[in-house]
C-alpha cells in the first residue's frame, strides 16, 4: 500500500504547475532539455549569477521536472550538479478529471509562455516563428486513427534531438468535442 494519500497525485502536478509559473524556470527546463547542464553552465547563458538559479532549480527538482543527472568533479576536489529534464508522465487513462485539469492547465501555462516570449522576442527584433491554429474537424474513428499516426510520424521524423535546427515547441491537441458513438451503433435511415 503507498505512503501517499488520495490527493498525492493531485499535489504533484499542482507543484508543476507552480514550478512552471516562473517565465526563468520555463528558460531553464527547456535549456535543459538541449543538454544537460551545472547551475554554472544555466548562470552563463542566462548571464545571472549562479547563486541566483539555485532556488528556481530547487523548485524545478522538488516538483519532479529535473533530476540530478551527474556530479562533476571540479577543482580542489569538490563537485557541481549537472542537471537534466526528468522523465514526466502525463496522468493515465485512470486519472481523476483534477489531476488531469492539473496536469493539462500545467501545459498550457508552459505553452502560453513559449508563445508570449516568442512574440516579446519578435517585438524586440528577434526572428521567431510563431503559428497557431484552431478548429474543429468531423472524422470518424477510422481518420481519427489516419490523423494520429500522422501526427505520430512528423514527431518521429522531426524528433530527432541531435539534429541541427531551432528548437521549435510543438503543441497538438487533438479532443473530441462530443461524445462518439458506439461502433455497434448503425446510423439512422435517411
Amino acid at each position: 500500500m503507498s505512503a501517499q494519500g488520495p490527493d498525492a497525485s493531485t499535489r504533484r502536478w499542482h507543484g508543476v504547475h507552480k514550478a512552471l509559473a516562473d517565465p526563468l524556470r520555463i528558460r531553464l527546463l527547456e535549456a535543459l532539455w538541449e543538454m544537460p547542464q551545472s547551475a554554472r553552465e544555466l548562470a552563463d547563458r542566462a548571464d545571472l549569477p549562479a547563486d541566483r538559479l539555485y532556488y528556481h532549480l530547487g523548485r524545478l527538482e522538488r516538483a519532479g521536472l529535473i533530476e540530478i543527472a551527474e556530479y562533476r568533479p571540479l577543482a580542489r576536489g569538490k563537485t557541481e550538479r549537472v542537471y537534466a529534464p526528468a522523465v514526466t508522465e502525463p496522468p493515465g487513462d485512470a486519472a481523476d478529471p483534477e489531476e488531469m485539469a492539473e496536469f493539462l492547465g500545467s501545459m498550457l501555462e508552459a505553452t502560453r509562455a513559449d508563445i508570449n516570449a516568442a512574440y516579446r522576442s519578435k517585438q524586440a527584433g528577434g526572428r521567431r516563428e510563431v503559428d497557431v491554429h484552431r478548429g474543429a474537424l468531423r472524422l470518424t474513428d477510422e481518420a481519427l486513427a489516419e490523423l494520429r499516426g500522422h501526427i505520430e510520424r512528423l514527431a518521429t521524423r522531426f524528433g530527432d534531438g541531435d539534429a541541427s535546427g531551432v528548437w521549435t515547441r510543438v503543441v497538438v491537441a487533438v479532443v473530441d468535442l462530443q461524445d462518439r458513438p458506439s461502433p455497434d451503433t448503425t446510423a439512422p435511415a435517411p
